[in-house]
């Protein structure tokens, strides 16, 4: 829940700018999500704020992130906020790009990579190179632990195993939890593990870990996620698609509240974000510093 002052605030504010806006009051707004860290916690941010303040209702949708690029160039799903461009969903992103509306950057300075944890020797493991040697490759089992199929760097995993002729190596798709579960079992017991992981994650304040050398640049460089809707989501919801719009986090604030949502839960974070930062809130909602 929030607090009162702060829940005064943002709510006083907001009731003004959307007076005489409410074309679609009684309407469900339906954003999709990934069941990535960085997705819950934006996407279940920005359902909070709507939900508080608005006389709007967010119907939260879980799904892959194929599907979700699918929905909004049908209309079937109003809204996505876990974009990753320009290359790791560039192929998503370029079939539906001129039926969709961007509203914009979330967060910049992502980027994905496969990681390690930082007890494995740099002398033995510093780089996807590396991954060829046969004495790596057996302290693996010839396994990098990846994430869902229909992710982005999934995709940019197979094709890094292809890349660098990392003969006898499988790349084993689950999902993020599964693939954090995988590198929990494997720090207890420091074995050596290599999963595929991206900026910002939870696991970066939980774990001492480091990304591996892409000499190659298989697996991309610096990404931005951006915010995406249907064709019509503007007109249809003017102070919804502003809310979207001004929404953005750094880089090392999301982590950090990522990590407290690991330590708690996605909603207590979300609370204390909001208690946090009244200001940075008020402006999203109203475009009022």
């Amino acid at each position: 829940m929030l607090r009162q002052s702060t829940r005064l605030l943002v709510t006083g504010a907001l009731g003004m700018a959307l007076a005489g806006g409410a074309q679609a009051q009684d309407d469900t707004i339906e954003i999709g999500w990934t069941a990535w860290s960085d997705a819950e916690f934006v996407t279940k941010l920005a359902s909070r704020l709507i939900n508080e303040n608005t006389d709007h209702t967010v119907e939260l949708v879980q799904t892959d992130i194929a599907p979700q690029y699918q929905g909004i160039e049908t209309g079937d799903i109003d809204a996505m906020m876990m974009a990753w461009l320009p290359a790791t969903h560039e192929d998503y992103y370029e079939e539906i790009a001129p039926n969709v509306e961007n509203l914009g950057v979330l967060y910049n300075g992502a980027r994905l990579g496969w990681v390690v944890p930082d007890y494995i020797p740099e002398s033995q493991l510093s780089s996807l190179s590396d991954l060829s040697n046969e004495s790596v490759r057996d302290k693996l089992d010839g396994r990098i632990t990846g994430i869902d199929p229909g992710a982005g760097l999934t995709q940019l995993s197979e094709s890094a195993i292809e890349e660098y002729e990392l003969d006898g190596y499988n790349l084993q798709t689950s999902s993020g939890a599964g693939m954090t579960a995988a590198l929990d079992r494997a720090t207890n017991r420091e074995e050596w593990v290599v999963v595929t992981g991206w900026s910002p994650h939870w696991k970066f304040g939980a774990y001492d870990l480091r990304y591996l050398e892409d000499p190659q640049g298989v697996l991309g460089g610096p990404e931005r996620v951006h915010v995406l809707a249907r064709a019509g989501f503007d007109a249809d919801y003017p102070q919804i698609s502003q809310v979207l719009t001004r929404m953005y986090l750094s880089l090392d604030e999301l982590q950090g509240y990522m990590f407290e949502a690991r330590e708690s839960s996605y909603d207590e974070a979300i609370s204390q974000f909001i208690d946090e930062n009244p200001d940075q809130v008020n402006y999203w909602l109203t475009g009022e510093f």
